[in-house]
């Protein structure tokens, strides 16, 4: 599964979506480097339970505790592990202290 965050609305897009035939018998983790306003892990749990896999486990790096929040909210049936939970999000929808832009440091692209 293949989804980014609009910066605009913060709310997820798909652009790719594609399990296993047997997804049913599965057990699912979403990994995820950060889990900052959760619109984006909310979205990947809501496409995933249309194909009802085995289970769904969340794993990031680091979580906004209003993105912990949210996710709870929409799937208190979900686990989430992460290593740590910063202190908010700031007024873009980004983790603070946080770890700068994910997809610039996965990719190179500073």
């Amino acid at each position: 599964m293949g989804l980014y965050r609009d910066p605009t609305t913060r709310m997820a897009i798909e652009y790719y979506f594609k399990v296993p035939h047997d997804i049913e018998q599965r057990d699912v983790l979403i990994v995820d480097p950060m889990l900052a306003t959760g619109n984006s892990a909310v979205a990947a749990v809501d496409r995933l339970k249309e194909v009802n896999p085995k289970s769904i486990k969340f794993l990031c790096l680091l979580a906004a505790p209003e993105g912990l929040k949210h996710f709870h909210e929409q799937h208190p049936d979900v686990q989430i592990y992460t290593a740590a939970v910063d202190e908010c999000l700031d007024e873009y929808g980004y983790i603070v202290p946080g770890l700068g832009d994910a997809g610039d440091r996965l990719y190179g692209t500073m």
